[in-house]
């Protein structure tokens, strides 16, 4: 079904290509040369793309989202490349468009993903290709591994129930007919591979970290004998995972987990520069005259300057000055001490968000400007000078470094901090400063340039929605 699907997709894709080169581009150039559309000359890229699609195991694995993007993405590079090294070594120039390809290949950027992600949604709304996912634990492991196949549609799980163990570890209670978010957990956990064969598992979750390494291995030992699939949720929170792998010495026992660096490595450094610069020029270039119009604005409806800086803490501890479009009233510090002595619960909110939902220091606009992140639109010139990056930890005070981060503040500030973030696409200003801090240590630990991609994407879509915005 999915290769059906993919090749509907790729007739798409080819249709629109062709009205581009034949409907648009001779009014956009008129030296283009006529162009008639010949289906045999082009029928090679059909099980050429069917076939790097299976290589990236498309057909094989269950991807989240953004992991099944990356590989969609990936295809159509590959695709690219391998299409304009055909057309150089058998040289078909003169007979295949070279519009129509590269044409095909940019849409396909946006439209493969969009269209198969869609596919496969409609598929499982069908009831095909589901699989049974029984998760081992009842705790709070259990629980979020609950919590994360629930929200990752894509791969397409049905958690068939959970298995306590009942031993008291990882807050487990586990016995027989207690549910967890409406699921019945069931008991016996060293008996699990009965339940398989019973109900029909497809994949099996080990979710009780806690286990001693006798145990573990035994119920591993029984459980693969009889699910497809067995994963294990390792307590290594603190740990880069992405990137990460696992490597075996033939004939011993154990294995070893190789954790890259990948900020210490000159090409990705290189790399994230480019991306910073390439995307500050690009914005300085299409938003200098709204940045313009809004500092009036703001100047025009309160006193006090346009710009708001402020010191912050940027890599390996060095302070700068954070530009961002005033939001307050020019006696704001004294509005904040005056809600503080009458609204206790006020001072409450402010230590656990580091922010007010109401608050009182904030104008009319400001709210507007905070909602929309408006107001970090000159950040972009601290980005052109090398203070921030645009994907990194949250520039902060510090105060809030003393406060907050401590002994953390060493490893998430030996990168730049940036003008998005993780927590900023992970719940905004809706999470704790508790955990801002875990997430923002989680994305120096796992930094790679696909990551700043996904965020810089999930930005967009957070900004248009006003996702967790706690000021408008």
């Amino acid at each position: 079904m999915l290769v059906v699907s993919d090749l509907f997709i790729l007739g798409t894709i080819v249709f629109f290509s062709v009205a581009i080169r034949i409907g648009l581009l001779p009014r956009i150039f008129h030296s283009t040369p006529p162009f008639e559309f010949q289906p045999s000359k082009y029928g090679w890229i059909f099980p050429l793309w069917l076939i790097v699609l299976a290589y990236n195991g498309a057909y094989t694995k269950r991807f989240t989202l953004w992991d099944e993007v990356r590989t969609l993405w990936k295809t159509t590079f590959i695709i690219s490349v391998a299409a304009v090294t055909l057309l150089f070594i058998g040289k078909e120039g003169a007979s295949i468009s070279r519009a129509l390809l590269f044409s095909g290949c940019f849409l396909s950027l946006f439209f493969f993903p969009l269209m198969r992600l869609a596919m496969k949604r409609l598929i499982y709304w069908m009831g095909f290709f589901k699989r049974k996912l029984l998760i081992l634990g009842s705790g709070d492991a259990a629980l979020w591994a609950f919590r994360a196949v629930q929200k990752e549609k894509n791969l397409g799980y049905d958690v068939a129930g959970f298995i306590g163990d009942g031993s008291g570890g990882d807050g487990e209670t586990g016995h027989n007919g207690e549910r967890i978010e409406g699921i019945k957990v069931h008991g016996f956990l060293d008996k699990a591979q009965r339940y398989i064969d019973r109900c029909s598992i497809h994949d099996v979750m080990i979710a009780v970290p806690d286990l001693n390494k006798d145990r573990l291995a035994n119920i591993i030992n029984r459980v693969q004998r009889k699910a497809e699939n067995t994963l294990f949720m390792s307590d290594m929170s603190a740990v880069a995972v992405m990137g990460a792998e696992l490597r075996y010495f033939g004939g011993q026992e154990g294995i070893v987990i190789e954790i890259k660096n990948n900020l210490r490595r000159l090409h990705n450094y290189i790399l994230k520069k480019l991306f910073d610069y390439t995307i500050g020029l690009a914005l300085s270039a299409i938003l200098l005259l709204p940045i313009l119009v809004i500092a009036l604005i703001v100047k025009a409806t309160s006193s006090g300057p346009a710009i708001f800086k402020q010191r912050r803490i940027s890599k390996n501890g060095r302070a700068f000055w954070c530009y961002k479009f005033r939001t307050m009233y020019e006696d704001a510090e004294k509005r904040l001490e005056n809600l503080f002595e009458n609204d206790p619960s006020a001072r409450q909110e402010w230590q656990t968000y580091r922010k007010l939902k109401n608050d009182p220091r904030v104008t009319g606009l400001g709210r507007f400007l905070r909602a929309t992140s408006l107001d970090e639109l000159p950040q972009i010139f601290n980005m052109l000078k090398g203070e921030m990056s645009f994907v990194g930890p949250r520039p902060v005070t510090q105060e809030e470094i003393d406060i907050y981060y401590k002994e953390n503040a060493t490893l998430c500030f030996s990168v730049l901090p940036g003008i998005t973030g993780l927590w900023q696409v992970s719940g905004r200003n809706e999470m704790d400063y508790e955990n801002r801090v875990k997430l923002d240590l989680w994305y120096v630990r796992n930094w790679n340039m696909w990551l700043d991609i996904v965020i810089l994407l999930k930005t967009v879509r957070v900004v248009l929605s006003g996702e967790g915005s706690r000021d408008f």
